[in-house]
């Protein structure tokens, strides 16, 4: 299936898949960790050939509650945990966030978490309820990422929509002291913000401004040109 959820919660409104657990109000992290299924640790063990021997500078990243394994990693891999990636947009929004959906991906392959940004946007009448995802993997196929994105992810293809579309994202490697790159998040999460009120200030000047009809007809004359030898039936059409 497309949309590879192995588990899922969400607020309300039903995926288009059917899958998932429904809850009527958004969770705190605690609460969003254990209804998404995702209370579960990933523990790294060696590689070893047939005869015991250990592969140097490879291990294998285990979920620990079934041993099924997620995948093969380098040495260097520091595995993020479900928990810590919870911590992690908690501490970037502060306290009080509320997560919409959250989820397994691929039998636990790749995780992801959807939080609702605190402030709604209103963009030529339109509201935009901007939101922030994490996303992270424990196959060792991709980076750990966070994007402010208007899409509402519910499934793999909805991931895959927000984090191509979104228009500030930050992503780092699994190596490294990850904990300590929270001040470059923040501060592209503040540069997003800064983003979605110029649009605001932008779009509300483009409603405001009037264009005479004279110069509406200019630009329709320059887009819509009418031939020489165009008939009155021509320009009726």
């Amino acid at each position: 299936m497309s949309a590879n959820v192995e588990s899922m919660f969400y607020v309300r409104q039903a995926p288009w898949h059917g899958l998932g657990k429904k809850v009527e109000q958004a969770l705190s992290s605690e609460e969003a960790l254990k209804e998404a299924g995702l209370d579960w640790t990933v523990v790294q063990r060696p590689i070893q050939t047939n005869n015991q021997m250990e592969i140097p500078g490879y291990k294998a990243n285990i979920r620990e509650s079934d041993g099924r394994i997620l995948g093969v990693v380098t040495d260097r891999y520091k595995i993020v945990q479900n928990q810590e990636a919870f911590a992690f947009t908690d501490e970037l929004l502060g306290e009080g966030l509320r997560y919409e959906t959250a989820g397994s991906l691929q039998n636990g392959k790749k995780v992801w978490l959807l939080a609702k940004l605190p402030e709604n946007y209103i963009i030529s009448g339109d509201e935009v309820s901007p939101y922030l995802v994490f996303s992270n993997s424990h196959d060792g196929s991709g980076s750990i990422k966070v994007a402010m994105t208007p899409i509402r992810v519910i499934c793999q293809n909805t991931l895959n929509l927000a984090l191509t579309n979104a228009k500030r994202i930050w992503t780092t490697t699994h190596t490294g002291d990850i904990k300590s790159k929270l001040e470059e998040a923040r501060k592209t999460l503040l540069l997003a913000e800064f983003y979605m009120d110029k649009l605001v200030a932008e779009a509300d000047r483009l409603n405001r401004l009037k264009v005479p009809d004279k110069k509406v007809m200019e630009y329709i004359e320059l887009l819509l040109p009418i031939p020489d030898n165009a008939s009155k039936m021509d320009c009726q059409h």
